[in-house]
């Protein structure tokens, strides 16, 4: 005869094991849809080199009361990360660099990592790169107000160095929660990090950029960085080429 006593313990720790892998895929609170269901398994053994270490999670089902869109929602979010020490970066960084602009903005950017004008600020974008970012926010005719800007990691890696593995799996959680908050209608991806991390894929960026893709149903145009078109002048064509597609994609939802 089964002990109902030891039912109830069992069925308490499989659900609070259940609320944090939710946390960790950036679901604020339980969801009262029914989960998707579990893709079949992969017909062959052997590993898809086109997949990104940092794949993509299963979509996140929010219901109403779950996420506090906009300003209230980004102002708790930041309060979540606090003083963070989740990963070793936090020693070496003088401000966390959460994020900017419009907090129901139908277009975000998001980068890879702050630079050291950005931690010195703690504010994205705001170096050289970030001028030149402005500009292309400007030539879409859009106002950096009137978009969302941010990165994956929200503390400077040492010498401006790429991020590690380790980093991007401490604060992606933090990433995901953000567009959750804002939902823009569209996200830039620039640079390979961001364009990996968000299309799930490893592609190079040469030839991943100008192809869109999505993230949880969300249109993502992958492209360069404003820091390699500094280096790199001649592909500022191509890039703009990306935002063209951007501001003709925004258009055809009506959002221009």
């Amino acid at each position: 005869m089964s002990d109902p006593r030891q039912e109830l313990r069992d069925l308490t720790a499989a659900f609070r094991a259940h609320l944090e892998a939710r946390g960790r895929c950036g679901a604020l609170g339980v969801s009262l849809r029914p989960s998707p269901a579990a893709p079949p398994p992969p017909r062959s053994e052997e590993p898809d080199e086109s997949l990104s270490p940092y794949p993509t999670p299963p979509p996140v089902l929010y219901d109403e009361g779950q996420v506090m869109h906009s300003g209230r929602g980004l102002t708790a979010l930041r309060a979540e990360i606090g003083d963070c020490q989740r990963c070793k970066l936090a020693k070496g960084r003088t401000h966390i660099v959460f994020g900017t602009g419009n907090p129901e903005a139908n277009l975000m950017f998001v980068g890879e990592a702050p630079g050291a004008d950005e931690d010195a600020q703690g504010e994205p974008f705001v170096g050289a790169a970030g001028q030149l970012l402005t500009k292309m926010i400007q030539a879409m005719g859009y106002q950096r107000q009137d978009v969302y800007i941010c990165n994956i990691l929200k503390c400077r890696p040492p010498q401006n160095r790429n991020p590690e593995p380790d980093e991007i799996a401490a604060c992606e959680q933090f990433l995901r929660k953000q567009i959750a908050i804002v939902q823009p209608r569209v996200i830039v991806a620039l640079g390979k990090f961001a364009a990996h991390f968000l299309c799930g894929e490893t592609t190079p960026i040469t030839r991943l950029r100008g192809n869109l893709r999505t993230y949880h149903e969300i249109p993502v145009m992958p492209t360069y960085h404003p820091a390699f078109l500094l280096r790199d002048a001649s592909r500022k064509g191509e890039a703009w080429a990306d935002l063209k597609q951007v501001m003709a994609l925004l258009n055809n939802m009506g959002l221009r």
